[in-house]
């Protein structure tokens, strides 16, 4: 009897950790969808994933220049943005960042890959760890990390998948991010001469779009046409081809 309740009590906590997952993706995804700003966007899921797993520490890196890592947003500290760190400190993010595979470390304080900087990991009173690569296309472009203490819930395979899909996400949040602000650079420097070209060509194609339009709509039209000799009637519309054409080169600038 007590072995049915142990399994059955293990089974609720698993279903209770899927329906808290569950809940925290919809909540990201409403976040993410309200700003199309990067940094605003890895904020927010950086704060999530601090809330639904009661983190120590939850943060994201983007890789920049010349293997250069920063990070950009950060759930304990949400001041901290941009800042250039130093991968040898912190192996597990080196090797996420050089494989573009997921780390997960379930005792750091008993894994070789931090026997270097264990003291600091003491201090610090961590447990386990789990670093998802952020990939576009075939690049890492980013990592989500996160951190728990000593005496917190250890992370489970479960927990792993669901940061995979949290990356997955912000991925494409970033990409739409990417998308959105290299429109609104390419608008703002954008010449106003040619700003102001391209709205007088559109002010001429409606001005003439109209005034035909107009006069198609008066009696004399139905037969004015039919008194043009047909060598004019041929002239016009290969004239009318070449206007358009010089229109589509203009409009490519």
């Amino acid at each position: 009897m007590s072995d049915d309740i142990a399994r059955l009590e293990a089974r609720v906590t698993e279903l209770t950790g899927e329906r808290d997952r569950l809940i925290a993706v919809v909540e990201i995804l409403q976040e993410i969808s309200a700003s199309l700003h990067f940094v605003d966007i890895l904020q927010a899921i950086s704060r999530k994933l601090g809330e639904t797993f009661g983190l120590d520490r939850c943060s994201i890196f983007l890789a920049g220049e010349r293997d250069e890592v920063r990070l950009v947003a950060s759930y304990e500290d949400p001041s901290i943005r941009n800042l250039v760190v130093d991968l040898d400190r912190y192996p597990e993010l080196k090797k996420a960042f050089e494989s573009g595979e997921t780390v997960f470390v379930a005792d750091a304080m008993n894994d070789p890959m931090f026997h270097s900087v264990r003291d600091e990991l003491n201090m610090r009173n961590v447990r386990s760890i789990i670093v998802v690569p952020i990939r576009w296309r075939q690049d890492t472009i980013g990592a989500i990390f996160l951190r728990t203490e000593r005496d917190a819930t250890p992370f489970s395979d479960a927990d792993v998948r669901f940061c995979q899909v949290i990356a997955d996400i912000t991925a494409k949040a970033l990409r739409n991010a990417h998308r959105f602000e290299s429109l609104n650079r390419a608008s703002a420097e954008q010449p106003k001469e040619q700003r102001r070209s391209e709205l007088q060509r559109i002010a001429l194609v409606a001005f003439l779009r109209r005034l035909l339009d107009r006069y198609a709509a008066t009696e004399d039209h139905m037969w004015s046409e039919t008194l043009l000799p047909k060598a004019s009637d041929e002239e016009l519309e290969r004239l009318v081809g070449v206007a358009l054409q010089v229109m589509d080169e203009e409009a490519k600038g």
